[in-house]
């Protein structure tokens, strides 16, 4: 599966911005979604994940109650909603796909990855 994340930019803090990944290949709805970001000199993190039918959703402590997570299996999409965006979410977010993921918030053992879309929240 090729994955096109899309919908960064720079937006002030308390801000919003929707980020969407696009899938195309195999059947998308056979593929466990997930975001993850990776800050200057950080190494790469669980945002959200979300299950196939999109029934299950999960989420970093540090995004619970402002990201939200969610799918168009028929538009072969992921979304990122986030909302009340704080600087420390400035970074570089990844889309991620994998058919049998079970550890969600190691980046490790998830297989396909998008490009990045980069986030900058200004204070």
């Amino acid at each position: 599966v090729q994955l096109q994340a899309s919908g960064g930019g720079l937006v002030q803090a308390g801000g919003s911005l929707r980020l969407s990944c696009a899938a195309s290949g195999r059947t998308f709805s056979s593929y466990r979604m997930g975001w993850f970001r990776q800050a200057p000199g950080k190494e790469r993190e669980f945002v959200a994940a979300i299950s196939r039918s999109g029934g299950r959703t999960y989420y970093a402590d540090s995004v619970k109650g402002r990201f939200t997570i969610s799918r168009d299996n028929a538009k072969n999409t992921v979304y990122l909603q986030m909302n009340s965006l704080k600087p420390e979410d400035t970074a570089v977010y990844y889309c991620a796909a994998d058919e049998t993921v079970l550890t969600l918030t190691n980046p490790d053992v998830w297989d396909y990855w998008g490009q990045g879309t980069q986030v900058t929240v200004s204070s």
